[in-house]
């Protein structure tokens, strides 16, 4: 879920799921965060990025809490159209299965009331046991999977860390402008 218990109505991040279709080589997912992350930062926004775990990848950018639910799915979803429009051969925001062959499905729908988005630090019941981890944007790369980190491994990497990757997630909350929204949709 994207909000706090405190405020259910009130989401605090905005989550832009990037699922891959099978046959899309991880190299173009990164590529993908990387392109995500720029168009954000050009609306001012601040993200971060994270494993699932799975096959894709998170790029979350957290928000004060002045919206209701469906300010956060319009803004998720005109940052997947956005994308399908700029680049329609890599970028799919609907959910058919048979329009996402050889692309990346933009989830915007993470960004609903009641919808869920794997946490921080969380375990799939997949085979290894991977484990969804925040990462620093220069750690994201075409070597580390989304299932990379393992409950074997995890100890090992929290261990070699610096700092956390994403120690200003709180404190950089912001907020979402109807500007940005028209940008994206012009």
């Amino acid at each position: 879920m994207g909000a706090t218990r405190d405020r259910p109505d009130r989401p605090d991040r905005v989550v832009c799921d990037l699922d891959p279709a099978p046959d899309m080589p991880w190299k173009l997912v990164v590529e993908a965060a990387r392109l995500l992350r720029t168009l954000l930062e050009e609306l001012e926004l601040r993200c971060f990025v994270t494993t699932t775990g799975g096959k894709g990848l998170h790029v979350v950018v957290p928000i004060r809490r002045t919206g209701g639910w469906e300010e956060a799915k319009a803004f998720s979803k005109a940052v997947a159209e956005h994308l399908v429009r700029m680049i329609p051969e890599r970028f799919v925001a609907t959910m058919s299965t048979q329009q996402r062959k050889g692309k990346i499905f933009v989830d915007y729908l993470r960004n609903t009331e009641g919808a869920t988005a794997v946490a921080a630090y969380s375990t799939r019941v997949r085979r290894g046991a991977p484990v969804s981890v925040p990462l620093a944007w220069d750690e994201l790369s075409p070597q580390l999977r989304s299932d990379h980190c393992t409950l074997s491994n995890l100890p090992r990497r929290l261990q070699q860390l610096d700092m956390d990757p994403w120690l200003d997630y709180v404190s950089g909350r912001q907020t979402i402008t109807r500007s940005m929204l028209a940008r994206l949709t012009l």
